[in-house]
Formats: structure tokens, C-alpha cells, sequence
């Protein structure tokens, strides 16, 4: 059936592919796992709690060492949070550390500068789970996907 009516991806291939270059780039440092959820609207919950949802809908809690990180993005809503497991938050600096790493975040998605700040954020994440859980080779397992996820 033809439709006249084709929705606009959120992000291009482009971009896709350097965020995931990102995200494998900062795994390949770390037992940790990171993923990238977008979607363009944040309805009827506020950004970090659409975040955890997300999170646990994705199964992300059952990494081995419980060290996994959402990076989520509403684009239209323009709301993002960042929402990592139990060890890494403790692990990273607590509170501190998630609300310097959200504020760099934020200057980018102000600036419409998506990509940069996500692959930015994703490296400096990145680097907060290599400095508490550093590559192992004896683990060669990718836990959950790089690929981004989009919502609705």
C-alpha cells in the first residue's frame, strides 16, 4: 500500500552509524554495556522516569556486573536522561558525576548538535565504566546490543 504520508527518520544513517561507532568504541574499554534509546516524544512521565521504564523493559538490569547505562533522547520533547544501574551510578561519582556528564549532554542537544553530544556523552560514559570495570579478555561477551533503539 502507498502512503503518502512516510515519517522522517530520527536520526540518518550517518549519524546512526557514528553513534554506534561511539558506543562500541567506549565497550571496547570496558566490560560495561551502553545503549541508546531515542524517541521523539517523552508522554505522560518526565524524562528519568520514561528512562528507567526503558531501561527495564530492555532487560538492562541483568547484565552480569549490573553496569549498564540508558542514554535516552525525546528529540521533538526535547528531554533526555542518562540512567545507569545500581553499581555504575555508585561506581561513577554518584550524583556528581551524572549531573556533569547530562549538562554536557544538555549544551549539545541545545546547540541541535545530536551526534556530537551523543557520541561525547557515550565516551565519557564510557570512561566512567572502563575506570570501574575495566576490559576483561577473558570476557569477550557483548551483554545487550549496540545498535540504537528508537521508541515511537
Amino acid at each position: 500500500m502507498f502512503s503518502f504520508f512516510k515519517k522522517k527518520p530520527i536520526l540518518d544513517i550517518d549519524s546512526q552509524q557514528r553513534i554506534v561507532a561511539a558506543i562500541k568504541e567506549a565497550e571496547g574499554k570496558t566490560s560495561g554495556e551502553i545503549r541508546v534509546f531515542m524517541e521523539e516524544h517523552c508522554d505522560y512521565m518526565d524524562a528519568m522516569t520514561r528512562a528507567q521504564e526503558v531501561f527495564y523493559n530492555l532487560g538492562m538490569e541483568k547484565t552480569v556486573a549490573r553496569n549498564a547505562i540508558i542514554v535516552y533522547v525525546a528529540l521533538t520533547d526535547r528531554q533526555f536522561a542518562l540512567f545507569g544501574d545500581k553499581v555504575i551510578y555508585e561506581k561513577a561519582g554518584g550524583a556528581q558525576f551524572w549531573e556533569k556528564a547530562a549538562g554536557k549532554l544538555s549544551g549539545h542537544l541545545r546547540k541541535n548538535e545530536i551526534t556530537e553530544g551523543l557520541s561525547q556523552c557515550i565516551q565519557e560514559l564510557g570512561a566512567a565504566l572502563a575506570a570501574s570495570f575495566p576490559y576483561d579478555p577473558a570476557i569477550k561477551k557483548n551483554e545487550l546490543p549496540d545498535e540504537i533503539v528508537f521508541g515511537k
